[in-house]
């Protein structure tokens, strides 16, 4: 299997689906094509919570907005997954989710006048990921195009901080397509505490375990199946609710 994600909507993943088809047998699956545009942290948080649910599979994934430059296209082992991409980042969470820090490996893709330096995707990584899908475990090393890397570009999301006698403050990672704002505290922080009232940057909120255990339009704080706690409204969107927008300031109080 071959997997393909981006953030290049409806119609430039086709031409990379295409190169794919003309050059390997794998089997081609969409992740997704609506990952944040040119937010690569943001592109990293969904890489990480999605790959995990997909057996061992090479992984295309793009948000690049350095195409063009002369940033590294790398290819990750990671245990039995292999992700594909730009070197900034974006696929590193990921792996550390795929397989031990042991069995991860690194690797440049060397990169021969492509036809286009806006679309890499098609003309960079598609091929590259053909290319590599058909070598056996522990055997990439020896391809001619690819250089191991020992360096390659890190990107680790950001913590909370968690002090005792303090309120929790962390971050907000990503918001997504339901408007819920998904911050990098730990649902740990909610356990035990369903229907007690809390404020989040001092707007009030209640603490669920499913949306419908409110009325429609109350703001709401709750675990996501990321494990996040996330900030909502039942039947609405939680960052007009809370005013929250990706890389914003978090605080959590009683």
């Amino acid at each position: 299997m071959i997997t393909l994600a981006s953030d290049f909507g409806a119609h430039y993943p086709a031409a990379m689906r295409g190169v794919l088809a003309a050059e390997s047998d794998a089997r081609i699956l969409d992740v997704t094509h609506e990952l944040p545009r040119q937010d690569v942290r943001a592109g990293a948080f969904w890489l990480r919570e999605l790959l995990v649910s997909f057996p061992p599979a090479v992984h295309c994934a793009v948000v690049d907005p350095g195409v063009g430059t002369d940033r590294r296209a790398l290819v990750v082992e990671a245990g039995p997954h292999r992700l594909v991409g730009p070197d900034n980042g974006l696929l590193l969470p990921a792996a550390r989710r795929l397989a031990p820090a042991d069995s991860i490996a690194c690797y440049e893709w060397a990169i021969r006048s492509p036809a286009s330096n806006t679309f890499h995707g098609r003309d960079v990584f598609a091929p590259c990921a053909a290319a590599v899908h058909d070598r056996p475990p522990g055997d990439l090393g020896s391809h001619p195009r690819l250089t191991p890397v020992s360096e390659p570009v890190a990107l680790s999301l950001p913590q909370p901080t968690i002090e005792a006698g303090q309120d929790p403050r962390g971050v907000v990672l990503v918001v997504d397509g339901f408007g819920n704002a998904i911050t990098n505290l730990p649902g740990s922080l909610l356990a035990g505490r369903a229907g007690q009232a809390v404020t989040v940057n001092g707007r009030a909120a209640t603490v669920v375990e499913a949306y419908a255990e409110v009325d429609d339009g109350a703001p709401v704080v709750t675990v996501g199946s990321h494990g996040n706690v996330e900030c909502a409204v039942t039947e609405g969107r939680g960052t007009d609710a809370f005013g929250l927008a990706p890389g914003d300031a978090v605080r959590l109080s009683r």
